[in-house]
């Protein structure tokens, strides 16, 4: 039994490592030669592969369409406005009896607008040509005299008062002599002297009452009745005025751009707050006389002059092109926006153009082409495709490094001076790290 367990024990000296087979050691190597390999080709095809970028196409430069085959000198973007907005304010206060306009509305100068209630005015005038007709009739009475009927009965007067007067030295004369006779007495040669005295006082009246219808009117008095008439004549004029204002009319050709006021409001010729009358009934403004308003960036203002000639286009109708003409800068800059304030006329406007409509105006010089001094050609890219001052340019499927000078922005992107000649490729929004000459694939549209 005994022996039997000793033949069962495990003999650990026979244990021998087992010889590596050599082929198969071969396939290990094999493989993680493969592997390393395939890792490198994708870590270097990962490194190398093109970036994916989005491009856009620069234009050619080229001379403004309208421009005559000219050189364009500066671009910039604005509004236009009208060169010329009326409120037209009533000149008398008055409530709203009638209103004959909308917006939109085209008028004509003398063209009636409003009426205001008129009932007031009317009374006034009426009163004052009373007044004057009245002084007329006294004017006339003083200049034409006494008529003859009026001086015959003065003088039929006082000849019947100087018979009285006769009369009355007779019985004087008689009552005198009886009283120093005795006969009469006393009194009765006072009531003698009385009735004589009054006589010759009644004589004396009546002699100058008939002396000023003999004479007329002093000259002193019609002027000052004259005086009066031509103080009433201005009331009847400032009172006829206030009634023809009651009626507003346009006081040019033009287009209403705001009707203020409504049927029953008050309008007024004085301040006027936030609430209740009214300062103006419309404005208007002639849309056949438009000016495009710029802001031209200090830097800038030296390219143009007075008169300079530009292209206008707006942002609404890009295919439509105006023809422009500086005739108004601003006598000073403004100090904030570092730019100077330019107005160009718009010489042959249209029902298209409105006012506060973006447009551009594109500055050309008109001399002739030989007297025009060669200058770089300057295009515009979008502000996207600059980079601190650089732009990419896709070349053989590589992005080239191209530092430019830009200028003024525009509503079509940035003015690059120098550094393009146009008709280049760019990398769109340009990551910050990329590098010259990385190779880069456009992205398909």
């Amino acid at each position: 039994m005994e022996t039997d367990l000793h033949s069962l024990k495990i003999d650990r000296s026979a244990r021998r490592e087992p010889e590596s087979h050599p082929a198969r050691r071969w396939i290990l190597v094999s493989l993680l030669v493969v592997v390393l390999a395939g890792g490198a080709v994708f870590a270097y095809r990962a490194m190398t592969a093109p970036l994916e970028v989005t491009s856009v196409h620069v234009a050619a430069p080229s001379a403004t369409s309208e421009g005559g085959g000219h050189q364009t000198i500066l671009s910039a973007t604005g509004y236009i406005v009208a060169a010329h907005t009326i409120e037209v304010a009533s000149k008398v206060n008055g409530r709203v009896l009638w209103i004959g306009v909308e917006k939109a509305d085209k008028v004509k100068a003398g063209q009636v607008l409003v009426r205001l209630e008129d009932v007031e005015y009317r009374a006034q005038l009426q009163q004052a040509t009373g007044q004057l007709q009245n002084l007329e009739a006294r004017l006339a009475e003083l200049v034409n005299g006494s008529r003859p009927e009026e001086i015959a009965r003065a003088k039929a007067d006082v000849e019947q008062a100087k018979a009285d007067l006769e009369n009355a030295k007779v019985t004087l004369d008689r009552t005198s002599a009886l009283t120093k006779e005795g006969v009469m007495a006393r009194q009765s040669l006072d009531d003698a002297q009385a009735k004589y005295d009054s006589a010759v006082a009644k004589v004396n009246s009546l002699q100058r009452t008939l002396d000023l219808l003999v004479a007329g009117t002093r000259k002193e008095q019609i002027d000052q009745v004259r005086g009066q008439i031509e103080q009433a004549r201005g009331a009847v004029a400032y009172d006829q005025t206030q009634l023809d204002d009651t009626v507003i009319k346009s006081p040019v050709n033009g287009t209403i751009l705001e009707r203020n006021v409504e049927k029953g409001e008050f309008v007024t010729t004085g301040f006027v707050g936030d609430k209740g009358a009214k300062g103006y009934v419309v404005s208007e403004a002639d849309l056949m006389d438009l000016k495009v308003e710029l802001d031209i960036n200090q830097n800038d203002f030296a390219r143009l002059k007075a008169d300079q000639k530009g292209v206008i286009t707006t942002d609404a109708y890009p295919d439509r092109k105006y023809q422009g003409m500086i005739d108004e800068i601003s006598p000073e800059a403004n100090r904030s926006k570092a730019t100077v304030q330019v107005k160009v006329k718009v010489l042959n406007p249209d029902d298209y153009l409105r006012p506060e409509m973006n447009a551009t105006v594109e500055f050309y010089d008109d001399r002739p082409a030989d007297t025009i001094t060669a200058s770089k050609p300057v295009v515009t890219v979008p502000a996207a495709a600059i980079l601190n001052g650089a732009v990419f340019a896709i070349v053989d499927g590589r992005a080239r490094k191209r530092s430019v000078t830009t200028g003024p922005a525009t509503s079509k992107g940035v003015l690059v001076e120098s550094g393009l000649i146009g008709g280049e490729d760019l990398v769109l929004n340009p990551p910050a790290d990329m590098a010259d000459g990385q190779r880069v694939a456009v992205k398909s549209k």
